[in-house]
């Protein structure tokens, strides 16, 4: 063992059997143990051995680092084609794989994709397909895009695929679209999410503003700059009047091919005011009580917010959504008290009044009047001129 080194043990039986030449080493309970001059010298071998073993492992280590320092600039050559190839290698399997094309890259400042997919969502998707879009900038009539339109449509997947396609060209990459021209940009500024950082003691609008700070202070006119939501974090009024001044600014100023998210449909208007501006906004359907995203992105501003509608697929309950509609009816009235706040109409909520943003109402009778249709027994004839009245009554 490591405290005693090599012996041999005899049980006090067997004591008698032991040769003279044993050298008694220890005595235990119910044996002995004894050593020989040639056990000790077995014993003296393997220890020096390992010793010798551990001393010569480390020199022969040490000749092989000797070695290696001399072709150092030969490994590191070896070693970064290796990279470059597995690198391109990567690029090319994927651009393949997944129908990439090659992009035109040059300086007259123009981005042109058409139908072009976010390269990470359009693989990770599993329960609908990825909807591609256009996309055109350039440093005239369409420097800033304003989008609008509800939460959840896609606004901010849009913007993020354009600059993770300007990114992957510029890299030398192929890019997830049907083609693409492209300006070279010098950098891609973006303000999107909303987080604070508490142990810095900075809010999520002041987090904001030094995000928007970074942004107008440093980009230039080859920048591509993206701002999703900004203002959100405080008052309506100061948010909106934040929201134009920092778009204005952009637009004279820095002259930077910009996209902007916004819920602010006050925005839209600076389409009229400026040149340069365009407004685009995410399409959606209404389906009876539901909105359905279509994910393409289309001219114009955004009609309506569908915020009631998106509260509603994210489960919130109806007794809150008619409450919502109740306010929503007074806010867009602009029934507001003394101080400047809505009137909100009296808690027995009013059944007749609807949100002025999606769905109308239909008058009772004719409600009642369907349900008392007796459908089974309802020639066709007779279905399609009682279709044709509800029609004419409602106005359709």
């Amino acid at each position: 063992n490591k405290l005693y080194g090599y012996y041999i043990e005899v049980t006090k039986p067997n004591l008698h059997m032991v040769p003279e030449y044993y050298i008694r080493k220890q005595t235990l309970i119910g044996s002995e143990r004894f050593i020989t001059q040639e056990l000790k010298e077995y014993e003296t071998k393997v220890i020096s051995s390992e010793e010798r073993l551990k001393t010569l492992e480390y020199q022969l280590f040490i000749n092989i680092l000797n070695q290696l320092s001399e072709e150092t600039n030969k490994l590191f050559q070896t070693s970064h084609s290796i990279t470059v190839l597995d690198f391109l290698s990567s690029l090319a399997i994927v651009a393949k794989r997944h129908n990439y094309v090659k992009p035109t890259i040059d300086n007259n400042g123009i981005i042109d994709i058409i139908e072009g997919r976010h390269p990470v969502l359009e693989r990770t998707l599993t329960e609908s397909k990825f909807i591609p879009n256009n996309a055109y900038m350039d440093m005239e009539d369409n420097r800033l895009l304003i989008i609008t339109g509800p939460n959840m449509a896609g606004k901010s997947t849009y913007m993020r695929q354009i600059a993770l396609i300007i990114i992957m060209a510029q890299i030398g990459s192929f890019v997830p679209a049907t083609s693409a021209k492209l300006g070279i940009v010098d950098r891609i500024f973006t303000r999107i999410g909303a987080s604070d950082y508490l142990t810095k003691n900075q809010s999520t609008f002041m987090v904001e503003m030094i995000e928007v700070a970074n942004i107008v202070n440093n980009a230039s006119e080859n920048s591509i700059i993206i701002l999703d939501e900004v203002g959100r974090g405080t008052s309506t009024f100061d948010g909106i009047s934040i929201a134009w001044a920092v778009a204005e600014y952009i637009l004279k100023k820095i002259k930077a091919k910009t996209l902007f998210a916004t819920h602010y449909n006050e925005l839209t208007e600076l389409g009229i005011i400026h040149k340069g501006v365009k407004n685009y906004n995410i399409s959606v359907k209404e389906w009876g009580d539901e909105i359905i995203f279509l994910r393409k992105i289309e001219k114009g501003a955004a009609d309506k917010s569908y915020g009631i509608q998106v509260a509603r697929l994210a489960g919130i309950p109806d007794e809150i959504l008619n409450r919502a509609k109740e306010v929503l009816a007074n806010l867009e009235k602009e029934e507001l008290d003394e101080i400047g706040r809505p009137k909100f109409i009296n808690d027995k909520y009013n059944k007749e009044i609807t949100q002025l943003d999606l769905f109308s109402s239909i008058n009772d009778s004719i409600i009642s009047e369907i349900k008392q249709l007796d459908i089974e027994n309802l020639s066709p004839e007779d279905a399609l001129n009682k279709l044709k009245e509800l029609k004419r009554r409602l106005n359709l």
